[in-house]
């Protein structure tokens, strides 16, 4: 009720007072039902019109026809004094009958003979009637200006000749009259369903004023116009599902993030052009939990929750973001921790190197220096030259050879195949390569780590493409796991700092983006896991 209040106060300034909705509806009803009343009085008239054309237009024809064959009459009619003669007759037809009127028209249509004595020598109103032809004949006719059923029956002489006409004509009763003589029941059925209609009309407006909680048609527009806006505004993407997994909200952000126009509305969630694992979390995500998923062209993180109504559930929303950018940034700075890692094993290194030197300085071993010393540059040498000898690109090459060397710090080996070959790369994709060979070397390090013989070999060439192939002696990845390791970027240190969990999504995002691909397979010979990644150079 506060809501309801607090909008009528927005919109009473702006809008004229107007009826309520229920009160609308109730008005309505009541004008639905006083026509539908109207209707049934029409045709209730309509009817006992046509009765009493039928009966009483036959019952003037018999009055006529009994007035016409009296002897008196056909005796009389050339009498001087007819009118005088034969007005005892026509009374006694009018009384008997309960007609309005019965006259005698001569051959020239002039009234001879009449129950209203104010007739005499009138002109008949004989309107379409054929009697003059020898029938008899019953109709409509305007007599005096009231309408009436008229019978009309011709007095024949020997020869055929009409020597006489006998009308007999009643008025048409009111439209009360008329209603009144279909009974009482009609009168009564009538009332029953007025009452009946203005207590359904009242019921209605009770039920739909209840339905939309007392609000009015202005503050049920003003609300679903500030949804609309609230909901194509906002920057976040939603998308809402019913349970029958039908698409029922897509505001515009998450069109453009899902890559659908505004007609999947009214779709099911299957018959739009999903990702698979949208598609799956938008029907069976787990509701509470934010998940990031990877897509062709994006990362975004989605929060799914289910929706009720009254407590009744009527589907679930989806929030989603971009989260592109954040998985860039997360992956920048897990390049940056893997090299001060790097710089930290390199310090840790060379300070036992210095020690050693010291150590043979203070011993007077020059000759022991300068061979340790020897050892030390040569073996820098050599992995420095086992990686420029193969990869141009001074990125690259900075890359693999901070990375040997942190991994060797935690036991693992790393060599670079010799088939190895790599020119030199334009900065922005040099970029994008060492986010996948890093985030490849970094996971093939964390799953080989502490295992018996670890090692990782890596392939690059650039024959066909950029293609690099990062195969480790881990327990390698189930053939159930394979896409969803890139969907979701599951980790198996989830705990780690540095944005970790989201590397191999990240690789699989960086390689759609180019057109190219990723996947994994079983590495030969090891029993680990090979990642396979594509990049187009263009």
């Amino acid at each position: 009720m506060r809501t309801k209040r607090n909008l009528s106060s927005l919109w009473s300034p702006l809008h004229p007072r107007v009826r309520s909705l229920a009160g609308q509806v109730l008005l309505l009803q009541l004008v639905v039902v006083g026509v539908v009343l109207l209707a049934v009085a029409a045709v209730s008239v309509h009817q006992s019109t046509v009765e009493f054309r039928d009966l009483q237009g036959q019952r003037m024809i018999a009055v006529a026809e009994n007035v016409a064959s009296t002897p008196v009459v056909r005796d009389q009619l050339s009498d001087r004094s007819v009118e005088r003669v034969l007005a005892p007759e026509v009374d006694r037809a009018v009384n008997l009958s309960g007609a309005t009127l019965a006259e005698i028209v001569a051959p020239n249509g002039a009234v001879t003979v009449s129950s209203d004595p104010t007739r005499l020598g009138v002109p008949a109103e004989l309107g379409a009637s054929d009697v003059m032809t020898g029938r008899a004949w019953s109709g409509d006719v305007d007599v005096d200006g009231r309408h009436a059923i008229v019978g009309h029956v011709p007095i024949l002489s020997a020869t055929g000749d009409v020597l006489a006409v006998v009308s007999v004509s009643d008025d048409y009763p009111s439209i009360w009259d008329l209603l009144s003589s279909a009974g009482a029941r009609l009168l009564l059925y009538l009332g029953i369903g007025a009452g009946l209609g203005l207590l359904g009309s009242w019921l209605l407006s009770r039920r739909i004023k209840t339905h939309t909680r007392g609000l009015e048609i202005a503050e049920i527009a003003s609300l679903a116009d500030h949804r609309e806006a609230l909901l194509h505004s906002i920057r976040e993407g939603v998308v809402a599902v019913n349970p029958d997994g039908v698409i029922t909200v897509l505001n515009d952000s998450a069109q453009e993030l899902l890559d659908l126009t505004s007609d999947a509305v009214g779709r099911h969630v299957d018959d739009v052009a999903l990702d698979p694992a949208v598609r799956q979390y938008l029907l069976t995500g787990e509701d509470g939990r934010d998940v990031v998923l990877s897509t062709s062209s994006r990362m975004l993180a989605l929060s799914r929750r289910a929706a009720t109504s009254q407590g009744h559930k009527i589907g679930t929303v989806t929030t989603m973001r971009d989260s592109t950018e954040l998985a860039s940034m997360q992956s920048q700075l897990s390049s940056h921790k893997s090299v001060t890692d790097t710089l930290r094993a390199q310090t840790h290194e060379f300070a036992n190197q210095l020690h050693t030197i010291s150590g043979l300085t203070q011993l007077g071993d020059y000759d022991a220096v300068t061979e340790f010393v020897g050892t030390l540059t040569r073996r820098r040498a050599e992995i420095s030259d086992a990686v420029t000898q193969r990869i141009s690109d001074p990125a690259v090459a900075a890359l693999l050879i901070a990375k040997t060397s942190l991994a060797a710090e935690t036991g693992v080996a790393l060599t670079l195949e010799p088939d190895s070959h790599l020119h030199a790369l334009d900065p922005e994709l040099a970029t994008d390569v060492i986010t996948v060979l890093g985030n490849l070397i970094d996971n093939a390090v964390d799953v080989s780590e502490g295992g018996r013989d670890a090692r990782i070999s890596i392939r690059i060439t650039d024959d066909d493409g950029i293609l690099i192939e990062v195969a480790d002696s881990g327990p390698g990845v189930p053939e159930t796991m394979r896409e969803e390791i890139f969907s979701r970027g599951v980790t198996s240190k989830p705990g780690t700092p540095g944005g970790r969990g989201i590397g191999l999504a990240l690789v699989r995002l960086v390689s759609s983006q180019h057109g190219g691909s990723a996947a994994v397979s079983d590495a030969p010979g090891t029993g680990g896991a090979l990642f396979t990644v594509h990049v187009p150079r263009s």
